[in-house]
Order: C-alpha cells, then structure tokens, then sequence
C-alpha cells in the first residue's frame, strides 16, 4: 500500500498540545502516511523529538517566521522535490503564508488547524494588523479550515464559517484502550500516603495555564489540612514552582513533578483534577482527566463548556476565583458532587473517540 505523503507544520517538538495531538495522530496512522515534520522556529525541540523519530517521521528545522523570505524559498524547494500530496500547519492565521507556498507550488489538499481560541502574542498594533491580514489570507489559499473548538472559529472567523464547508471543528481524539494503559499510580513513589486527598493539574508551565492561581489554591489546600496533597505536572513546573513552594514549606505536600511520560499514573493518583485555564483550545488535559474518570473543577471558558456534558457545567468557574475553587475542591473531597463519576468517564471514552475523531481529520488530508 502506499503511504500518502504529508508534511505537517509546528513550532516545534517541545511538549504541549498541538504537539502531543499530532504525535497520537501519526502513531494511529503511522503505516497510512509518509510524515514530514517542519519545525517553524527552525530548531527541532527535544521533549518528544525521539518519539517521532521513533514511527519513521521525517523532521525538518526550518524558520519560517514574518518576513524570512530565504525560508519561503526553501518551504517552496522542498514542496516542489517532495512531491507532497498534502500539507497541515497547526499554527492558526500563522499558516497563511506556508499555505500560500504550498498553493504556488501545487499542494492539492491545504489545511489549516487552530489548536487555540485566542491570539497567542503580546498584541500591539503593527502584529493585530498583520495578524488580520494572514487572517485575510488564509481562506484564499486553504482547502479546509479546521480548529478543535467552536470558540476557536468563532473568535478568528466569527459570523463567516457557519454556513461554508470549508471550515469544520474536529474535538481532539483519546485512544482509551491505549490511553488508560495502567492502574498503577504514583503514591508510593511521591511518598503520599493512601488516605490522602491529591488534587492535581497536567499543563506545562505557561500564563494561559495560570499557575499563578493553581499554586495559591495549592497552598490554601494544604494549609487547612496537612492530608491534603497537590501534584504539579507539566514541563518547567518543577523549576517555576519550586523557589513558592520551598518558600511556603510545603515540599512534602505539594509534589512538582515537571515534565512526564506517564500521565495515566500521574491522573491514577488523584482525587481531583483542578484546570483553572484562562484559554484554551480544547484541552486535551482535561479531557484525559475525564476519560480517567476524575471528578474536576475547571475554568469556565467557552471551550471548557463545549468539552463538559451541561449536567456537570457547575464545575466550572471563575479561572481567578481561588475561594470558590477551593471550596468546589473541598465539596468533591467531602463527596457532595460526582455522584455519577463512572456514567461521565464512559460519556467521554465515546464523545473523544480516536477512531473517529482522527479518522475525521485524516479524511482532510487524503
């Protein structure tokens, strides 16, 4: 059988989102597709660059930023000796001019995947102005034009997508039966003993993830009662976190764990998840979260409240209202809410099914 060539576009191969999505996209599709990787900072990134490799994907540095017209060139040289079938970059109205590219140079299928809901960049005038004309841009020179939200679509293309099949919202897919690979967790190795109650957050270390209110939510936690615990995973957590919590004399219950590649063990050692984003996609995180059958309290932003069922929209809140989290926590520990935690879990295992939802994509690309 021959394998579809393709060439998908991201920042790089550092964790997060986009790029955990793309990984688990490739591994279900790996025999399917012959991947290239351009990574558009021009530096590969090294958290899950072994693991690509790891499925025969192709990875090429290459900057590809504002005006870097060497870059476009050389996107143009490799489309035109490739030979590509199809092309996706996943880094919204930034994809405007690779797509362009790629149309000159003969891509028949150009897609285009915003994995946010907001623009990601300090905004001043001169990068709005820019920013909307990539925005301009971008249905000119796409064929599909997909995001993981309705609130991604209605944010960059409000009132213009509705009615035309060119844009689509794909929800992020979870393999569940590779996914909830174990039952072990982490409390041995934390030394968290077993009656504890453990909150936990999975996000790198980013503004949009507000660490800033999870670690005073932590503390608070912790202070009321010393069999309260709080993990933090996430790239960099251990680092930025780390300096607050020496501080606060809280190493033993507050666990930094940093960047992991057993989540499943770091989800099967809570109680409950806390996911006070203040934008986001669709997280994958706190869809992990529910497919492991968590009880959680989150932010209550639009693509929360397309990813919730709405008979459990009361666990989302304010991002920046620590008492009110702290006390959704504290109803959870004291088995006042999730009385139908196990009728969620399966809710979730079939609305983010992978063998749908991916094959929803790659129907795009072919």
């Amino acid at each position: 059988m021959n394998k579809k060539k393709t060439v998908f576009l991201v920042t790089s191969l550092d964790s997060g989102g986009v790029e955990n999505y793309l990984l688990r996209f490739l591994k279900y599709y790996h025999l399917d597709i012959d991947a290239y990787v351009i990574c558009k900072s021009g530096r590969k990134g090294n958290d899950l660059l072994t693991e690509f490799l790891g499925i025969g994907v192709k990875i090429v540095p290459l900057r590809l930023q504002y005006f870097n017209f060497s870059g476009y060139l050389r996107l143009y040289k490799l489309i035109k000796k490739e030979n590509f079938e199809s092309i996706c970059d996943f880094t919204g109205n930034f994809a405007a001019l690779p797509m362009l590219v790629a149309k000159l140079a003969g891509i028949r299928n150009r897609v285009v995947f915003y994995r946010g809901s907001t623009n990601h960049f300090k905004e001043d005038r001169f990068r709005l102005l820019y920013n909307k004309l990539l925005n301009y841009i971008i249905p000119k020179v796409s064929t599909s034009i997909l995001a993981n939200s309705k609130a991604a679509l209605n944010f960059f293309f409000k009132n213009k997508w509705h009615q035309n099949s060119k844009y689509e919202v794909i929800y992020n897919g979870i393999d569940a039966s590779k996914f909830l690979t174990t039952k072990e967790n982490l409390k041995e190795e934390l030394n968290i003993p077993d009656n504890a109650f453990v909150v936990g957050h999975v996000g790198r270390y980013n503004e949009a993830k507000n660490h800033k209110t999870i670690i005073e939510v932590a503390i608070q936690l912790c202070k009321l009662d010393s069999n309260n615990y709080f993990v933090f995973c996430g790239k960099d957590t251990d680092i930025r976190l780390k300096e607050r919590v020496t501080f606060e004399g809280f190493e033993k219950q507050i666990k930094l764990l940093g960047l992991r590649n057993d989540v499943v063990k770091v989800l099967n050692t809570l109680d409950c998840f806390y996911f006070p984003s203040l934008s986001e996609g669709q997280p994958n995180a706190l869809i992990e979260a529910l497919v492991a059958g968590l009880p959680f309290v989150a932010s209550n932003i639009e693509p929360h409240k397309e990813t919730i069922p709405k008979s459990h929209q009361n666990q989302l809140i304010d991002p920046l209202n620590i008492v009110e989290a702290k006390n959704k926590i504290l109803e959870i520990k004291n088995n006042k809410t999730f009385s139908q935690s196990l009728i969620l879990k399966e809710w979730a295992i079939e609305k983010y099914n992978a063998a749908i939802l991916f094959e929803k994509f790659k129907e795009k690309l072919d």
